[in-house]
């Protein structure tokens, strides 16, 4: 009799693949490092979107500042401008230069047989129309300065704009010449005050 045991033929072979040692990695474990790496990466975009927003916006000003035009000029020539017609009204050194010079011009050419209205108008007339003439030179330049400012921004850029007070002095300087100028022809024409006449 023959004692030897065949094995069953629906048994399980035997496992013969060496166990790993190392510890696998759980789905779990994947997952937290995973989301770990996104939250990185969403952190370094987010980094570097907002240096990007900041040299943009550095970029812009400093773009703005370059494109932003100097109003020094501007608001020199309209303080020039008001300075020149407040001297035109007020009268200055120039003028009274001018109004002395002219009457002793006037007098040298008086002859000892003139008139009293030849001498008046000599000492008085001349003198008055040399004032009203510088005055009115002061003015007329007052007014071309000032009409200037006001008017030169509208042919350049158009976004260009000048600040309130400058507009404001300019304005009152266009005023102000205006003024100067109608005075002058009053004055020098005589509309203003009548040449006196001495009596026959």
């Amino acid at each position: 009799m023959d004692t030897t045991k065949t094995p069953a033929p629906n048994a399980a072979e035997a496992d013969t693949t060496p166990v790993a040692l190392e510890k696998t990695e759980t789905p779990q474990d994947a997952e937290a490092e995973a989301e770990a790496e996104a939250q990185a990466k969403t952190e370094a975009d987010l980094d570097a979107a907002a240096d990007a927003d900041l040299d943009d916006d550095a970029f812009a000003e400093d773009l703005a500042d370059e494109e932003q035009p100097s109003h020094v000029g501007f608001a020199a020539f309209a303080i020039v401008s008001a300075g020149l017609s407040v001297v035109a009204l007020s009268g200055s050194w120039v003028a009274g230069i001018v109004s002395e010079r002219a009457s002793i011009a006037a007098r040298l050419e008086l002859s000892q047989a003139a008139d009293a209205n030849a001498q008046i108008a000599a000492q008085f007339v001349d003198p008055w129309h040399t004032t009203a003439m510088v005055n009115g030179v002061f003015s007329a330049l007052a007014l071309i300065i000032a009409t200037f400012v006001l008017a030169l921004p509208a042919f350049s850029t158009p976004e260009r704009t000048l600040p309130t007070w400058v507009r404001s002095v300019s304005w009152a300087g266009i005023g102000l010449g205006a003024l100067g100028v109608l005075l002058f022809v009053l004055m020098y024409f005589d509309l203003l005050l009548a040449i006196p006449k001495a009596a026959a």
